[in-house]
């Protein structure tokens, strides 16, 4: 038999390449997702690595003191004790500003992540900057930078220990190199400043209390027993302050481990996709077999005839289906492999920076896992052809399989099996829904999952008994034209039922997953926006850290002329006070007029603001005790923390949402305590939110001799909307390709509807049917067998995004609707109906060039 199955595979090449395509890409995604996930995970422990230097040992966990690193010092075997100097401050140059980490030269040149390409290591008084800081600050060799730290002064006055203020202060420092990140230790913040250690320590510093570091770095003298000299450390340090004594290894899986939750949620997105391409390619499959089967009707009963059995034709095509999955397998290792390696090389230009190996791992998991998966899913798929093998008549030819009866025994027991799922799964549904947006989005998630999953198998069971239902009115509908392919057509879709739905049911999975992301997409991105108006009606603000510092009339203006900028209002402020509490609260108060405010904030927030009204916030007004409607005095505060009698005005509060942690009041309000406030801060209203990082980007630059903070929800909003977009792009792309491997499925199902009516198929040509009126009829059952797979997937689909989204979102915002993605839906369903009809093209053409007088000859 093994001859026959090889010699039977050799014929029949061309439909077994086709449902070879189908399990190579699903285990293409599973090998390129298993290597991508291993390269990430080497990368990240490379860097983190990398970023420990050559250290033998790391001490965390706890703040170390001087004594501490002394003690640690003193373990014999102890070579070099580096206490890691690190921190973040203000260095300017030329107007520019920049806010830069800082770290300190290490004790031993093994012991730097940072290395200085241009210049030298800096002595006291100097630094070495980062490439980027330098082009930014327009800062070389030998120029100078100045850093701003804080230093707490006591008052010359003070009558208690504690009395005193914090007062900035400035240093000229000069720039003797610059300094490259070959790790990547500091790539999130292009780079570090290099400083000394006294330098470093003496920033640090606030007042006089110690400056404690969090992390120090060891280097073992040679030979030296890693693991006794750990003990000893351990011992040097006291015992109750929780330090962790760990190696450089030790330490770099901590640190992915507390980082690696993204990148293990990818993963398993990538891999849950892969999963269903690899189901719908086992559909596929499953019917590649049934054609198989059925153009070697009349060879497998020649065989029965000659002596094989039945369990010997079962093993054949179990075979046969063995050596299919096990070559498309590794075909689809070496395009995943491909693939990795081809992202590989893309990234490495991309980040030259990160320490990214040169060749992706091929390891034995690697290799299994998508082998053993395209393996299981062929011989499965193959299964009930097989057995429908073994099951030929020495005597005659396979015939269609009948329908499914609701009166058949099996038949009940299937659609009481599916009606128990769907209905299940859709009280799941309902209550996750419920659940999740009035006690737990955790508890609805774990509701939501399974009623989702329980609900699809129902109708994925219960798809042969209405899907044949819905082909017939549709095709109904399109007989009415009394065109002979429609009439056609519309009677070959409902012939076997449970083929026609198995092939509808691939197409259903891959849309029904696209439209519940992007109709779960739309309605998060719909209730985000509603509630980030109702809660931060401004897009942006941009604000002097220093309440002295003016925002200049042409900067105001310049901001509002921005692409992607709407409008920009400046607003004056001073510091003032607001009765409430013990002695007042002090706050910024901000003056807006109406007209103003309506042309950049969002909601109903200024309907309120009126010359005799201040908004504040509602956790101020909480924390002031302040009532919503009450009477209270705003106005500037003198010398001891109280309200100025002279520079003051009663108003009455409304407590609000508003944007920061400022009051909000007329022009007219503020006029009557501070006529000579200046304009400190800027509200901005974004036309495209789209636009906030350059919007963003180019306001940082137009105040860069400025000290100002932008925020506002904008950016959140733009990374949120980037979030939802990528991973969108991500699951089309995934999905795509299940689509393609279902198109495979309807062509297989019209191939094999050709085979069986061939005998009717040369009938009608010998009556009058034109070759076109025959490729008329395979393209619109097509078309109709996708069309519902497509319908039924939106509506499954829009359902399940919409359940989802309450469950997760419904404790975080107020009432989320439906948000149906029209446009995303309408394309699916034409994507869906020209495949269909792209499917049937190669069946059509092998029906219309058989002639009808030897195809009435075969019989």
């Amino acid at each position: 038999m093994l001859q026959l199955t090889l010699a039977q595979a050799r014929r029949s090449i061309g439909r077994l390449a086709a449902a070879g395509l189908a399990i190579a890409i699903g285990t293409a995604f599973v090998a390129a997702t298993l290597l991508a996930s291993d390269l990430m995970t080497r990368t990240a422990r490379d860097a983190m690595v990398t970023s420990l230097a050559q250290a033998d040992l790391v001490i965390t966990g706890a703040p170390l003191s001087d004594a501490d690193v002394a003690a640690v010092g003193a373990v014999p075997d102890v070579a070099v004790a580096d206490p890691q100097l690190e921190g973040f401050l203000q260095f300017s140059a030329a107007g520019r500003v920049a806010y830069q980490p800082y770290t300190a030269v290490a004790g031993d040149p093994r012991l730097q992540p940072l290395e200085v390409v241009e210049g030298r290591l800096p002595e006291d008084g100097e630094v070495a900057v980062p490439r980027a800081v330098a082009d930014r600050l327009g800062l070389a060799v030998d120029n100078t930078v100045e850093v701003t730290f804080s230093r707490w002064v006591p008052l010359a006055d003070g009558t208690d220990e504690g009395d005193g203020e914090i007062v900035e202060h400035v240093e000229a420092l000069r720039v003797a190199g610059v300094a490259d990140d070959p790790t990547g230790a500091f790539a999130a913040t292009d780079g570090a400043v290099l400083v000394t250690a006294g330098d470093a320590r003496r920033w640090a510093q606030l007042g006089d209390e110690e400056v404690r570091v969090d992390r120090m770095l060891l280097l073992l003298a040679p030979g030296a027993d890693l693991e006794e000299v750990r003990t000893a450390v351990g011992a040097a340090l006291p015992g109750e302050a929780g330090h962790q004594v760990r190696t450089r290894a030790e330490q770099a899986e901590v640190l992915i481990a507390a980082r690696s939750g993204q990148q293990d949620l990818l993963t398993a997105l990538v891999l849950g996709f892969a999963a269903v391409a690899l189901i719908v390619a086992g559909l596929v499959i499953a019917n590649t077999f049934s054609v198989l089967v059925a153009q070697r009707t009349r060879q497998l009963a020649l065989l029965r005839c000659v002596g094989a059995t039945a369990r010997q034709l079962r093993r054949s095509v179990s075979l046969e289906a063995l050596l299919l999955g096990t070559a498309a397998s590794l075909v689809g290792i070496a395009v995943g492999t491909l693939l990795a390696q081809g992202a590989l090389l893309v990234l490495r230009n991309a980040a030259p920076h990160l320490p990214l190996p040169e060749v992706v791992a091929l390891r034995p998991l690697v290799v299994v896992v998508p082998l053993l998966a395209g393996v299981l899913v062929t011989l499965v798929a193959a299964r009930t052809p097989a057995r429908a093998a073994a099951r030929v008549s020495p005597l005659a030819a396979m015939r269609p399989a009948d329908a499914p009866s609701v009166r058949a025994p099996g038949s009940r027991r299937r659609l009481r099996t599916a009606l128990v799922f769907t209905a299940g799964g859709l009280v799941l549904l309902v209550v996750a829904a419920t659940v999740g947006g009035a006690l737990s989005p955790l508890l609805g998630l774990a509701l939501g999952i399974p009623g989702g999953l329980l609900s699809f198998v129902g109708v994925l069971l219960g798809s042969v008994f209405f899907v044949p239902r819905l082909l017939g009115r549709a095709g109904g509908v399109l007989a009415r034209r009394d065109a002979p392919a429609a009439v056609l057509a519309a009677a070959n879709t409902v012939r076997n039922p449970q083929r026609t739905a198995v092939t509808s049911a691939a197409l259903m999975i891959g849309v029904t997953l696209v439209a519940m992301m992007s109709t779960g997409a739309a309605t998060a991105r719909n209730a985000f926006d509603r509630e980030l108006d109702r809660e931060f009606p401004v897009d942006l603000e941009v604000a002097a850290v220093d309440e002295q510092d003016v925002l200049a009339a042409s900067d105001l203006a310049a901001v509002g002329e921005l692409d992607g900028v709407d409008r920009a209002v400046g607003l004056r402020s001073v510091v003032g006070v607001i009765e409430g509490g013990h002695e007042g609260l002090h706050t910024t108060v901000a003056a807006l007029d109406p007209a103003d405010a309506t042309a950049v904030v969002r909601g109903g927030l200024v309907d309120e603001l009126g010359p005799d009204t201040v908004l504040v916030p509602a956790s101020m007004a909480e924390l002031a005790g302040i009532e919503d409607g009450a009477s209270t005095t705003i106005g500037l505060a003198g010398d001891d923390g109280s309200l100025v009698p002279d520079a003051s005005t009663s108003v009455v509060a409304r407590v609000g949402d508003l944007p920061g942690h400022q009051l909000l009041v007329t022009s007219e309000t503020l006029a009557r305590f501070a006529p000579d406030a200046e304009v400190t801060r800027l509200w901005v209203r974004l036309s495209d939110h789209g636009a906030a990082p350059a919007v963003v980007e180019a306001v940082q630059e137009r105040f860069s001799t400025q000290v100002v903070e932008v925020g506002g929800p904008a950016l959140e909003r733009a990374m949120f909307d980037r979030i939802i977009d990528g991973l969108l792009a991500v699951v089309v792309g995934l999905l795509g390709v299940a689509v393609v491997i279902a198109l495979v499925g309807v062509a297989n199902t019209l191939s094999l509807s050709v085979i069986e009516r061939r005998h009717e198929s040369a009938t009608l040509r010998a009556i009058g049917l034109t070759r076109r009126q025959l490729r008329s009829t395979l393209a619109i059952e097509g078309v109709l067998i996708a069309g519902s797979g497509a319908v039924v997937g939106a509506l499954l689909g829009t359902l399940y995004g919409w359940a989802g989204t309450r469950a997760v979102l419904g404790a975080v915002a107020d009432g989320i609707p439906l948000t149906v993605p029209w446009r995303d839906l309408g394309l699916v369903l034409v994507v869906a109906l020209g495949a269909g009809a792209l499917a049937s093209v190669l069946p059509g053409r092998a029906a219309a060039r058989t002639s009808p007088v030897a195809a009435l000859a075969t019989e």
